[in-house]
């Protein structure tokens, strides 16, 4: 622990497990207190199982273990009533926001043009997309309000920078929020809030590591080509963490607008 985020408050979507539960607990780590939100039930559209309210109970623990507090909260970021709550709720537990994660996204199950319904591109585009603004837009004013500054991360995906063929529902979502996060890094630089996106490669996490993913890794041609240049296939959630923290830090505090790739020379080929 080096207590780079000591006294912050981190708010986080997704945070139930995968990539979410890595910043919680890494986070808290450097001193920061938590505050995560998930959906602990099914989505119509998406064919992997999804996280539950005893993944967040066990994030919450690793993230007290850790040294932090955490607030926990069952919210949908496609949900603009929802996300007004836990902005409320985190308001009143901690009384500021320092940093913003928007991290909770799915991977939506048609692959193909052929296979995208109506209901799949909605699903995808409304947690993906309009969820990163949904939970960001009642947490800003609080930031601001604040007057010390603060970071917004968005996490997108190396398909926020380049497609590699299939899942257009995805890859439109993953492009879009980088047109968020460059709006907001103009709009919200007097306030010293700076904006960024991550873009990882294929991660260690539940929405990889599952049968309905293997099997479309088996039948697409596109993500079967799709390789990092260095030699690991998947890289780890604490990988994303550890490039999430610094862009929250002091170590990062002139670097706003950026695309950030964690992605083993995924995007390079």
């Amino acid at each position: 622990m080096t207590g780079r985020l000591e006294g912050k408050v981190v708010v986080i979507s997704g945070g139930a497990r995968g990539q979410g539960r890595a910043h919680a607990v890494g986070f808290a780590r450097e001193g920061a207190a938590i505050a995560i939100c998930d959906v602990p039930r099914d989505i119509l559209t998406v064919r992997y199982p999804l996280g539950t309210a005893a993944d967040m109970a066990t994030t919450k623990a690793m993230v007290e273990e850790a040294g932090g507090r955490c607030l926990t909260a069952e919210a949908n970021v496609a949900s603009p009533k929802e996300m007004d709550a836990f902005a409320a709720d985190v308001m009143a537990a901690f009384g500021r926001v320092d940093v913003a994660i928007a991290n909770a996204g799915i991977s939506g199950g048609a692959e193909s043009l052929a296979t995208t319904t109506v209901l799949d591109w909605q699903e995808t585009i409304d947690i993906n997309l309009s969820g990163v603004w949904f939970f960001l837009q009642p947490l800003i004013p609080h930031m601001i309000n604040g007057g010390r500054g603060g970071s917004i991360i968005i996490t997108s995906s190396a398909a926020g920078l380049k497609a590699v063929g299939g899942g257009v529902a995805y890859t439109a979502a993953k492009h879009g929020v980088v047109g968020v996060m460059r709006a907001l890094a103009h709009e919200l630089a007097p306030y010293s809030i700076r904006v960024n996106t991550v873009h990882p490669t294929g991660v260690a996490t539940p929405m990889v590591q599952n049968d309905w993913f293997r099997q479309r890794l088996r039948e697409s041609t596109a993500l079967v080509n799709a390789r990092n240049l260095l030699h690991v296939p998947l890289i780890d959630p604490e990988d994303v963490a550890n490039a999430m923290i610094w862009l929250a830090s002091d170590d990062a505090r002139y670097v706003t607008g950026v695309t950030l790739p964690v992605d083993a020379g995924f995007l390079a080929r």
